[in-house]
């Protein structure tokens, strides 16, 4: 992801309300967009718990209120993870080692905190001297980051469920607990993953209203967006469909923790073998890079009479824009650049959906672009978007 989370906002006294949650980050500069509006830096590990929802209530309703990715700039004369770096100076020299910048530099500069476990990434503590600390070294860590448990990241395995490889740290327990907008998530953090980066999709889903509808979430993992849509949006059921065991496991135990087990019926396996059809007021195609693949099944489960909505995600890649990266001129073409680029690929999706329709149904049917949601960004130019794309018969 590109840049650091920052709260847009058109009135600066959204502020007042980070600093009293203690999400704003105070050793970055607060940034002028080219829009008029204004980047507060959010502390990374507060993000999912921002209540985006209580912030759109203080500013008006025609105003800005979103969460985006930015390159905030330090502020001068502070800084963070003074605390660890305090505590790991002390650990060095109290066995004959000399502090460096180079070892400075190796300190984390972002982590992941779920519950009392912290996650740390791969680009961290890679040098030999560490090595020389043993458990020594993951006990002060977890001191100066006020943690009881650590874990290390390495990378996404290409298993074909997206499981992370994680390795235990400090700590044998692997299960943590992680509260996200007023839900109770819980899972295995060695096998099953968890984004913060998609909070503003998991909030807009959770201000739809579902009542009486039946949704389908395609690709449902440990309940990203299936609970949103029992607990918040007040769907009538949910079909959820999972082939990671793993990530089924974690489902169901959130679904009762939730207390909304009773709404929701489990379709473990690939989501492509699903029997299910023509039960969905609202299909879920959560997975990225593409849900592609999921597309013939969605049309499948609209429901033949009424139709239904859509809600795909993919990554889009913007082409890149060759133009100097102070020039507010310039920024704004590069983003309405962007937005070009993604309705051109729903243009292209929505007839692709309509085509599929025809097939699988032998019936016309009319795809209505509703919305298109940036989610967050990627490094280079690409754009994790979400088509809401309505699809009834002609």
């Amino acid at each position: 992801m590109d840049g650091v989370p920052c709260l847009r906002v058109s009135r600066c006294h959204a502020q007042r309300c980070l600093q009293s949650k203690g999400a704003l980050d105070l050793s970055l500069c607060l940034v002028k967009d080219s829009e008029g509006t204004v980047l507060l830096p959010i502390l990374p590990s507060c993000l999912s718990e921002l209540d985006l929802q209580s912030l759109r209530t203080m500013v008006a309703s025609d105003s800005a209120c979103d969460i985006v990715w930015s390159q905030a700039k330090k502020e001068k004369g502070k800084t963070r993870g003074n605390k660890l770096e305090k505590i790991l100076q002390e650990l060095l020299e109290s066995h004959g080692e000399r502090w460096t910048e180079e070892l400075k530099g190796d300190l984390p500069h972002s982590f992941q905190r779920r519950g009392d476990l912290v996650l740390l990434g791969d680009n961290c503590f890679a040098l030999p001297i560490w090595k020389k600390m043993d458990n020594r070294l993951w006990t002060a860590v977890a001191r100066g980051l006020e943690a009881k448990r650590l874990a290390k990241m390495s990378r996404i395995s290409k298993d074909g469920f997206r499981s992370p490889e994680v390795t235990m740290l400090l700590g044998e327990h692997t299960w943590v607990k992680h509260v996200d907008n007023g839900i109770s998530y819980e899972f295995d953090v060695t096998k099953c993953m968890f984004s913060a980066g998609n909070i503003t999709e998991k909030l807009r889903v959770a201000a739809f209203d579902c009542s009486g509808e039946t949704v389908v979430d395609l690709y449902a993992g440990i309940g990203y967006f299936t609970l949103p849509y029992l607990v918040h949006a007040k769907a009538s059921h949910v079909h959820a469909c999972e082939w990671n065991p793993d990530a089924v496991e974690a489902l169901q135990k959130n679904l009762e923790a939730n207390g909304v087990s009773d709404r929701c019926t489990i379709h473990q396996g690939d989501n492509r073998q699903l029997q299910l059809c023509d039960v969905a007021d609202r299909v879920n195609l959560g997975l990225i890079p593409s849900s592609e693949d999921g597309w013939p099944v969605a049309c499948r489960l609209l429901k033949r009479t009424t139709g239904g909505i859509l809600h795909i995600h993919q990554n889009v890649t913007s082409p890149l824009h060759h133009t100097a990266a102070d020039d507010a001129t310039h920024r704004v073409s590069g983003k309405k650049a962007d937005r070009e680029v993604w309705q051109a690929w729903a243009d292209d999706t929505s007839n692709h959906i309509a085509s599929l329709l025809r097939n699988i149904t032998g019936a016309l049917w009319t795809t209505n672009i509703l919305h298109i949601e940036h989610v967050k960004s990627y490094a280079p130019h690409v754009h994790h978007v979400v088509l809401d794309l309505e699809c009834r018969p002609s």
